[in-house]
């Protein structure tokens, strides 16, 4: 097992595939690089995925005409919007749009499901001996790392809301988290990775 995929607690990597995806953009007439006639085109979807944040290109129904931020299941059995998953992608290949509505949407996903992510706060551990997890979080520096650490031994955080009352100098810890996993969709060589797998992962 790779240090990266220790550094994973607050995903579900070890699930074999996403079950709900969440639209990023529609393209009713294909990706805007084909450059086939427009009677070859089809429709396409680009998501993101719940759990592990998996960015996808996905085939729609036929007659459907999907929203962005509109939650699709993929998962076996019968599926309202999506026909079938075309394939990974990588952060680069999203569409202006789609990387425009990314952090949004990734930020409504973390606030869906703030009893998983705000683990990342009250079970980080240190990587190195100069490293914490919480360093690798976009603006937590030395002092707010230290007044979480000390404010936690008191009690876990229960909420955002309450760890923003707790700890004065942390302010949207949400949407904290939600940037880290935009970065880490960005980046392909990202070292430390707490909430994706490596492209290529399941």
């Amino acid at each position: 097992m790779s240090f990266g995929d220790l550094l994973m607690p607050y995903s579900n990597a070890r699930r074999a595939r996403e079950l709900y995806v969440w639209i990023l953009d529609y393209l009713p007439h294909g990706h805007p690089d084909d450059t086939r006639p427009l009677y070859q085109k089809h429709p396409l979807l680009q998501a993101v995925g719940e759990e592990n944040f998996i960015l996808m290109e996905l085939a729609p129904k036929e007659d459907t005409v999907p929203q962005q931020y509109d939650r699709a299941y993929i998962g076996d059995g019968e599926r309202d919007v999506i026909d079938h998953v075309k394939r990974r992608l990588r952060y680069d290949e999203l569409t202006h749009n789609a990387q425009i509505e990314l952090p949004f949407i990734l930020k409504t996903i973390v606030d869906k499901n703030g009893e998983r992510f705000i683990k990342v706060y009250n079970e980080s551990y240190p990587i190195t001996t100069r490293l914490h997890m919480l360093s690798l979080l976009p603006g937590i520096g030395k002092k707010t790392l230290r007044e979480i650490l000390d404010e936690r031994k008191k009690g876990p955080f229960k909420s955002f809301e309450e760890l923003s009352e707790r700890v004065k100098t942390i302010h949207n810890p949400d949407k904290i988290v939600a940037n880290r996993i935009e970065e880490e969709l960005q980046d392909e060589n990202c070292k430390y990775r707490i909430f994706t797998p490596r492209t290529g992962s399941p």
